[in-house]
């Protein structure tokens, strides 16, 4: 059967983590997934997923100077520094709440040879770290409508960097809605990096709102994608168009 992962940076975000933790229990949801916790005391997440029983799959380094631009730092040359800071507080939070994996950003670059090497040495840097907790770091390409110019913008240059730093913890966040972005034919290009995949998102295209309607019918697709071998909750990445609670009829229909 397949399962879901609720997102909790673009669901319930009226209520306090903790809360929103609940609020997915009781929707129905087998885990939950955010972005960036760290506002919230690690204990009051740990606490709240014990009570509730759903294991917290993913969580982001931070993005740096917003105000300033910033997208993630990790590929950015001469924030090294940076980089690294940010890489160990998502291992240590994610250790203090038993978060699976940590989604590395990488911030927007030239693409140039050097935002390639810093992109490289602060992953095996994050790799290293994150290995000794038994944690796997994620990479995500994002769509050059949305995040232009961003670093990582296809599933095929994250395999390129997957090569290049050649880390068994080191996965790809296959985001559905960017990726039909991106180039569509969604199936056959998880099927080409299978392997490669540690976290499957999704969303309606063009509105990233809830998954029962626009360009891709996610009803077929996931089935597809879990007979395909993917046997992890799928993380709900959506916005939803009015109230969460009110978007949720997707879920009893998938």
């Amino acid at each position: 059967m397949i399962q879901f992962s609720a997102n909790l940076g673009f669901l319930w975000t009226d209520r306090s983590l903790p809360e929103a933790i609940a609020c997915a229990k009781r929707a129905g949801f087998a885990a939950v997934e955010c972005h960036w916790p760290y506002d919230t005391p690690s204990e009051e997440v740990a606490q709240a997923l014990r009570e509730t029983g759903l294991p917290m799959l993913g969580l982001n380094t931070l993005r740096g100077d917003v105000e300033a631009g910033d997208n993630g730092v990790a590929a950015l040359p001469g924030r090294e520094a940076d980089a690294r800071r940010f890489i160990e507080q998502a291992v240590e939070y994610a250790t203090a709440i038993d978060c699976s994996n940590i989604h590395v950003m990488a911030g927007f670059t030239d693409k140039g040879a050097a935002a390639r090497e810093a992109f490289i040495e602060n992953l095996t840097y994050a790799c290293d770290l994150a290995r000794q907790h038994n944690k796997t770091i994620l990479i995500e390409p994002l769509n050059w409508y949305d995040v232009p110019g961003y670093h990582l913008q296809t599933v095929e240059e994250a395999q390129t960097v997957l090569r290049e730093v050649d880390a068994a913890n080191l996965k790809i966040m296959f985001d559905c809605y960017h990726m039909q972005i991106m180039g569509g034919d969604l199936l056959r290009r998880f099927k080409a990096a299978e392997q490669d995949v540690g976290h499957v998102q999704f969303a309606a295209v063009p509105d990233r709102g809830e998954p029962d309607s626009g360009e891709v019918n996610y009803s077929w697709l996931l089935r597809e994608i879990a007979a395909a071998g993917f046997a992890k909750p799928f993380g709900a990445e959506y916005k939803p168009r009015l109230s969460t609670e009110e978007g949720l009829g997707w879920l009893a229909k998938f």
